[in-house]
């Protein structure tokens, strides 16, 4: 029996990955329970476990009665000793041998629960491999190891469909405990699966001579990556495309076809707005670093491209840079630029207008003489009467302007103006 029951521990180690001093505890301490339970006492039990001669030898740990003297708790107190002596287990009869398997089947249980979730929670935010166990009608559940895994819904790729066995590249999202087993929450959707693609694909990404900056992601669509190279020699968007395409084209497949276009990074705003707003070719950007938003310029012919199938291209483009993006195309920016010319120019007629009567009014001349004022300047009168006076007009332009100079010239004070 002790060779079966070592052999049972070996047997046990390698199939639960549990280390063996931990089943020694486990059985131990179901070894004392029966015990107990047997006797009827609190003995200490340990194990003695022979590896070489395959033999196992248990042994109760029991107080002696002091003879003498105070017993205060303290083990070295006078009288107070120990003596261990051999059990035999076969004497513990069918409920308490029942009760001690009860303990160790919990204890392994515990035991490969924790070494799970040991192992997974250390691997959040790296990408594992899977193969498609089953499927519910919304979640999917994968084997990674001896370990099932979750694949919830929201964290799969709108409308990828899976078969029995299907190989999977799994991004760890998250290790949760739970009154049973570990749940290991997979995702098949999270920007961060493209960027481990990356690091597997191409070797320039993995040794942190090229550098993933940011990704945007709409997971079965597109993706944008902005790259950036720590070495000068190096292209960093030839490093990710490969070969004719090979790396990038590896990363498609695996994702079901989704397209990756690979930008190139830059500290300056306007550049890495044109680069992440690809395959379109922009031509002008204008920037309004406070409010960090920007107007994109594009010709007539790549306005869509620049927008993307229902806004696509500019909203990853937006997320990828952090940068609110209005597009417009050349047209619509040309009309824009002469609207806001004639804007300016009604303004400053406004503003011209208001400095002629506040100047007439520190100059105490009559709404009638202004007007014509105003028609010697060029100005708008039609919100004005019409009639006047002409030769008082003839005084009072003469009046505010000394026979020479601008309105502007008396406000700046180049011309003064005597009462």
């Amino acid at each position: 029996m002790d060779g079966e029951f070592i052999d049972a521990l070996e047997q046990l180690q390698r199939e639960k990955d549990i280390p063996m001093t931990a089943l020694i505890e486990t059985v131990e301490a179901a070894m004392a329970s029966a015990y107990r339970k047997h006797y009827g006492v609190n003995d200490d039990v340990r194990l003695e476990i022979d590896f070489e001669n395959r033999t196992v030898t248990m042994f109760a740990r029991v107080l002696i009665e002091p003879e003498d003297g105070p017993d205060d708790g303290n083990d070295e107190t006078l009288g107070v000793r120990y003596e261990e002596h051999e059990v035999d287990a076969a004497e513990f009869g069918r409920i308490a041998a029942q009760t001690a398997k009860q303990v160790v089947m919990q204890r392994v249980r515990e035991a490969e629960r924790e070494i799970v979730f040991d192992e997974f929670s250390h691997r959040v935010g790296e990408m594992i491999t899977g193969e498609v166990q089953r499927k519910d009608a919304r979640n999917a559940f994968i084997a990674v190891g001896r370990t099932e895994a979750l694949l919830p819904a929201n964290e799969q790729i709108p409308g990828e469909t899976f078969r029995f066995g299907d190989r999977l590249k799994l991004y760890v999202l998250d290790v949760r405990k739970t009154t049973r087993n570990p749940q290991i929450v997979l995702s098949r959707r999270h920007p961060g699966l493209v960027v481990r693609l990356f690091e597997q694909e191409v070797p320039e990404v993995f040794d942190g001579i090229v550098e993933i900056k940011s990704v945007a992601r709409e997971a079965g669509a597109r993706s944008k990556v902005a790259v950036l190279s720590r070495d000068a020699q190096i292209d960093p968007v030839g490093a990710c495309v490969g070969h004719r395409g090979a790396r990038v084209q590896s990363i498609v497949d695996e994702l079901r076809g989704e397209k990756i276009d690979i930008v190139r990074h830059s500290d300056e705003p306007g550049e890495y707005l044109k680069s992440a707003l690809s395959p379109a070719k922009v031509s002008q950007v204008v920037l309004n670093p406070e409010e960090r938003s920007a107007v994109v310029v594009a010709p007539d012919d790549q306005l869509s491209l620049a927008i993307g199938r229902r806004g696509q291209n500019v909203r990853l483009a937006a997320q990828l840079t952090g940068w609110r993006i209005d597009i417009q195309s050349h047209t619509q920016w040309e009309a824009e630029a002469k609207r806001a010319v004639e804007e300016a120019e009604a303004e400053a007629e406004e503003a011209k207008r208001v400095r002629v009567y506040e100047l007439a009014k520190e100059l105490d001349v009559p709404s009638a003489e202004l007007v014509e004022i105003m028609r010697e300047e060029g100005m708008d009168v039609s919100s004005h009467a019409s009639s006047v006076n002409a030769e008082e007009a003839d005084i009072i332009r003469d009046l505010l302007l000394g026979g020479e100079g601008t309105l502007d010239d008396i406000e700046m004070g180049n011309i003064e103006i005597e009462l």
